[in-house]
């Protein structure tokens, strides 16, 4: 099991397309059975003590990670290789802390060498691919993506589906998004950011039925409603000449989200922004 789970937030978001790749949780890594065990499947037990001290140190980590506590998770990093330079991992995880620094060169480097390690990781390539889109680097995004969809790894396929479909936005390949996104949504219906996402670009294809569909499905739960997805369901209503459409979607943004971006862009009539 990986000790290591990508979770994609903020995607649906006016920023979604900018969106950040974080690191959620640290589940314990079971130990792989060792020689002398006859066969019999790894459990607990079978962890040596100095794996389990260093895999407490990983679970710290990971958890400041989660917290934005960045030094500090690199710090636990760090004591947990002291510990057992063998343990798995730890490039990725490296990776991701240096990389919500803002330490560009060393993400860069650990996320090579997470990769170099442990080629058909899923989630490692996971990781690299969305870290190579918000680069603008989008062939090699997609071929990460392309591979970490084939293979296990902790986060689900539809996330990783997700993440390269707005990749291909950001890239400009709206026909070929729109395949990905919709194979997310076949995979996840619930999440809410692939909704978002398939909505929007089935409105900039121009197939408003489809958008509105999609968008609807955002804002008929009140905790997934943002300034964002109203201001989508706002714009399809203005394409497809609904006036009762965009008084509803526009009353509801003004009352909702005042100061917001998209309700100054109602008010300046600005609807293709």
């Amino acid at each position: 099991m990986r000790t290591f789970r990508s979770v994609l937030t903020g995607f649906w978001m006016a920023g979604l397309l900018v969106g950040t790749l974080n690191l959620a949780g640290c589940g314990a890594t079971m130990p792989t059975a060792t020689a002398g065990s006859q066969g019999d499947i790894a459990t607990a037990s079978d962890e040596s003590e100095v794996r389990k001290r260093a895999r407490i140190r990983m679970e710290l980590a990971s958890t400041y990670f989660s917290q934005g506590q960045f030094t500090t998770a690199l710090d636990e990093l760090k004591q947990a290789e002291a510990i057992d330079p063998s343990l798995p991992d730890t490039h990725e995880m490296r990776a991701l802390i240096y990389d919500a620094m803002g330490d560009a060169a060393r993400a860069e480097a650990n996320y090579r060498l997470a990769v170099d390690r442990e080629p058909n990781n899923g989630s490692v390539l996971h990781n690299y691919g969305w870290y190579l889109c918000r680069k603008g680097l989008y062939p090699a995004a997609d071929a990460m993506f392309e591979r970490a969809s084939k293979l296990p790894q902790t986060v689900a396929t539809s996330k990783t589906l997700l993440a390269r479909g707005v990749c291909q936005m950001r890239a400009g390949l709206y026909p070929e998004a729109q395949v990905t996104l919709a194979r997310s949504y076949e995979m996840d219906p619930t999440n809410p950011a692939t909704a978002f996402n398939l909505a929007s670009v089935l409105l900039r294809r121009g197939e408003l039925e489809r958008a509105r569909f999609y968008i609807a499905r955002v804002n008929s739960r009140d905790e997934q409603i943002t300034a964002e997805s109203l201001w989508l369901a706002t714009r399809v209503e203005h394409r497809m000449g609904n006036r009762e459409g965009v008084r509803d979607f526009g009353s509801r943004l003004r009352s909702r989200f005042p100061a917001s971006r998209e309700t100054n862009l109602l008010e300046l009539g600005r609807f293709d922004d």
